[in-house]
């Protein structure tokens, strides 16, 4: 029995999203494969379902013997455990160092400290990383970060290592270091590697074997295959015929940056002419002034000048902004003013004595008696 058997596999998702449709095929524990297709061909599907992320709608799963889709929830770790996964984009914990990043995955598990200090500098040396352990993601290249996911990918020992477009975030030299890490993993090690590429040139070199997708259906699976899509065999493209249309692509790209490099060139020059930016800066000058003014620019400006030269004095502004101050402030009610009464020059008051000093005080039987002695 393979390894991996994949019998009569279809996956609808909930939306009503048909993702594979009644795919048969199997993997033998060692083998190295391309999985290939177009984007939303069913690729990721696969892998999804490898790793119990999702249930087939209709067959049946087999690694290892055992039936994937008839796992409890208590077994699917134990599943995970022996499928290592490298991502495109790294997925790394930028708080922690490589070498804490990779001992990571084996501290999840339970693996004692003992062991994972041994494994950990092993693995890294696998990798080409030994003397990066004590640095962090963030100052390690593309390339760097990606043998980090291998090397924590590695850590456990996995039969099978799931690889989703390793090379989709890195260069054409890093992306090779990469594919050749894994091909001498699968050799010198036997981990049965499955990967997910767009890259033709890399699948064309390896000459490995090509699994392709292509609407949910499985459209070919060839033992020493090439990057030919289903889409290219119907317009009846051969490799030959790829490669030329690639290159005739390419000459007209580059004739088109070549054309693009002689505009800039005759800016860059025209830019170091100093009459040329003579001109730019009145032009930008002219530019300018057209968008502030408008079409009564000038009769404003005129109106304006007038009111300047025909304006009263400061004094009489004041005035009349006090004014108009007192006219806009609320009036307050105010308390009548009593004014005392002057007195007459020559008359003595008659509640005073005649110096004035001294106050005279009546009484109430005074009148009556000064009556009665009269």
């Amino acid at each position: 029995m393979a390894y991996i058997e994949f019998e009569n596999v279809s996956k609808t998702y909930p939306n009503g999203t048909l993702a594979l449709h009644d795919v048969s095929f199997s993997i033998e524990e060692g083998e190295f494969v391309f999985l290939i297709g177009e984007s939303g061909a069913g690729k990721s599907t696969v892998f999804r379902l490898l790793t119990r992320e999702e249930n087939p709608t209709a067959g049946r799963i087999m690694v290892d013997g055992y039936d994937i889709g008839r796992l409890s929830d208590r077994r699917i770790p134990f599943l995970r455990r022996g499928i290592g996964m490298i991502f495109q984009d790294f997925r790394l914990i930028d708080t922690l160092t490589v070498g804490e990043n990779v001992a990571l995955a084996m501290e999840i598990i339970g693996e004692s400290p003992r062991k994972v200090r041994q494994r950990v500098p092993l693995v890294l040396s696998i990798v080409g990383l030994r003397r990066k352990v004590d640095s962090y993601p963030t100052e390690l290249s593309g390339g760097e970060q990606q043998r980090v996911c291998i090397a924590r990918a590695l850590i456990n020992r996995p039969r099978l290592i799931i690889a989703d477009e390793p090379t989709g975030d890195l260069d054409p030299v890093n992306g090779e270091t990469i594919m050749a890490l894994l091909d001498r993993i699968n050799r010198e090690n036997g981990t049965t590697i499955i990967t997910c590429t767009h890259d033709r040139n890399i699948v064309d070199r390896m000459n490995r074997r090509v699994i392709e997708v292509c609407d949910g259906v499985l459209a070919r699976d060839d033992s020493r295959g090439q990057y030919l899509l289903e889409s290219e065999r119907k317009n009846g493209l051969t490799c030959e015929n790829i490669y030329a249309r690639r290159q005739e692509q390419e000459a007209e790209e580059t004739r088109r940056e070549i054309e693009e490099g002689g505009e800039a060139l005759r800016q860059f020059r025209e830019e170091q002419d100093p009459e040329s930016d003579n001109l730019f800066a009145r032009e930008r000058v002219k530019r300018m002034r057209e968008s502030v003014r408008g079409e009564d620019f000038y009769d404003r400006m005129d109106k304006s000048a007038s009111l300047r030269r025909n304006r009263p004095p400061a004094r009489d502004r004041s005035k009349e902004l006090r004014k108009q101050l007192e006219q806009e402030a609320p009036t307050i009610p105010s308390k009548p003013i009593v004014k005392k009464p002057q007195s007459v020059p020559g008359q003595e008051d008659e509640r005073l004595s005649r110096t004035g000093r001294i106050p005279v005080i009546k009484l109430k039987g005074d009148g009556k008696k000064q009556g009665g002695d009269a």
